[in-house]
């Protein structure tokens, strides 16, 4: 993917063209617009109910992103993540993730503790009821909140990203009984580790979780989920 303009939290998600970017971007990554759809500045715009400025600003935003090709005299395109941009993803997130957990175990406080402990205790719930939805958001948060304890904006920033890339296979991965025990159980040992302070348990477990997510993804067949 393309460069980027900065780290998350210095978007400005509250202004128009943030919104309409983070409007845009969502359906992209969602599989809502298919790769090489035209998106058309005025119909986004009519869609958003805003004028074409803010959607042709969030479009170039989205052309350092990678996600959209801008071609002159002709318009901007979506430019979908690929099967091969996902396996590199998963790829440089198991050593990213593994380091992440190492760094929370150094950083985190009892707050974030607690706020772990509680996605964990929701994740365990839904998962008996296979409320796969509600897992599906309860998965995302509690890596969001294992970032932030990282105590790195620049990590929380990659792997932020990364994670929203993949928000279709993470979807299809969770959407069975199977892996979404695992893959919460996994949760609940990576918190372990973390509350424990074992810096080197915290990375390897993190690490091995997505690994398992790997190999989840090639038995479902990658290019079947995009």
């Amino acid at each position: 993917m393309g460069d980027r303009q900065g780290p998350k939290e210095s978007r400005d998600k509250y202004s128009l063209r943030g919104r309409v970017y983070e409007n845009i971007r969502e359906d992209i990554l969602s599989g809502r617009y298919q790769q090489n759809m035209e998106l058309k500045e005025a119909a986004i715009g009519t869609e958003l109910g805003v004028s074409r400025t803010p959607v042709r600003e969030a479009l170039r935003q989205l052309e350092l992103e990678g996600l959209v090709n801008i071609i002159p005299n002709r318009g901007a395109f979506v430019n979908m993540i690929t099967a091969k941009d996902v396996k590199d993803i998963y790829i440089i997130r198991s050593m990213l993730e593994g380091l992440c957990a190492r760094w929370a175990t150094e950083h985190i406080t009892d707050e974030q503790l607690e706020g772990l402990e509680e996605t964990l205790c929701l994740s365990e719930y839904h998962t008996k009821k296979a409320n796969y939805d509600k897992l599906y958001e309860l998965d995302g948060l509690f890596h969001e909140q294992l970032y932030r304890a990282s105590n790195s904006r620049i990590l929380n920033h990659v792997l932020s990203d990364f994670h929203d890339y993949v928000k279709k296979v993470r979807r299809a991965t969770l959407a069975s009984q199977g892996r979404s025990v695992k893959s919460t159980e996994e949760h609940r040992a990576i918190f372990e580790a973390v509350q424990a302070r074992d810096a080197d348990q915290a990375e390897e477990l993190a690490k091995v979780h997505v690994k398992h997510t790997i190999d989840c993804i090639q038995g479902y067949g990658l290019e079947r989920i995009l």
